[in-house]
């Protein structure tokens, strides 16, 4: 356990603990810090409008990724969980296949394929499906829908994978005993598979709210926060104060950024905790 021990110190506690302490310093990373401002970095934070932009694209992201996540991949688990789908091992294959790449690779190969002049705007135009090429990555809506999209595509498979093996752990006996009673698929889905899955579910959301939320290689690398900030995220404008302020960084105010943020996470994760603990274990009946 010590090798394991070290790594986590240097590397998550050090940096939480150290991020707290700068976030009180005008420092520009060289050196220690030396120049104390008190709560300075804590005021800017909260005046700054791009601060705010990115704060709300952050939640939009996360909304409407978990939303659309969550329900969909129950959908696509039930129809590969199905005794009558042939080729199960192929097709759950295919749809993990996006989880095992990076965030960052899947940004640049999506950047290339939905440029102007890219692979997505010239398959619709070769099948009359448009008549220009659409602006994916130039147009601010287009933009924010083009990443959840991908944003979704990405997160989909291992979700899949979860609600699979919440599938597979329902009691078969249930369902016998339902059959018998003479209820038809709708019936055994709504009050048999959702009250049970309900744990997972809670489950779920709440890891797919906590990875939304902390995006940025797939940002960094799909829209760099354009057009115009249409697609910052607050991940992203910590790094860019934090490694490209311009000639100097500023350290000081990006980990104060990151606290605040890391605070709004924190209070939506707690509430999703409690749900978890609530939901989270499924309780037996007599």
């Amino acid at each position: 356990m010590l090798p394991q021990t070290i790594m986590y110190l240097v590397f998550t506690l050090w940096p939480i603990l150290a991020s707290y302490y700068f976030s009180f310093f005008n420092w520009d990373g060289i050196g220690w810090p030396s120049r104390f401002n008190g709560i300075a970095n804590y005021l800017e934070v909260v005046k700054d409008p791009y601060f705010w932009n990115a704060f709300k694209n952050s939640f939009i992201y996360t909304f409407f990724v978990v939303i659309i996540v969550v329900p969909c991949s129950l959908v696509l688990a039930l129809i590969l969980n199905s005794k009558m789908l042939r080729m199960k091992v192929l097709f759950r294959t295919l749809f993990f296949v996006p989880v095992v790449l990076t965030m960052a690779i899947i940004g640049i190969v999506m950047n290339v394929m939905f440029a102007n002049e890219g692979f997505i705007n010239k398959l619709l135009l070769s099948m009359g499906m448009i008549d220009s090429a659409v602006p994916w990555l130039t147009d601010s809506t287009l933009a924010m829908m083009t990443l959840i999209l991908v944003g979704v595509w990405k997160g989909f498979g291992i979700k899949v994978i979860y609600w699979l093996a919440g599938l597979q752990t329902l009691p078969a006996d249930l369902f016998e005993a339902a059959k018998i009673d003479g209820a038809n698929k709708w019936q055994e889905f709504r009050y048999i598979t959702v009250p049970l899955l309900i744990p997972f579910l809670v489950i779920i959301t709440f890891f797919q709210t906590v990875w939304s939320l902390n995006v940025f290689d797939l940002v960094k690398t799909f829209t760099n926060g354009g057009p115009m900030f249409a697609t910052d995220v607050v991940p992203l404008y910590i790094y860019r104060y934090a490694f490209e302020g311009g000639t100097l960084p500023r350290m000081g105010f990006a980990s104060a950024a990151g606290i605040f943020y890391g605070f709004a996470t924190m209070f939506l994760s707690i509430m999703l905790g409690l749900l978890v603990k609530k939901f989270g274990v499924r309780k037996s009946h007599a």
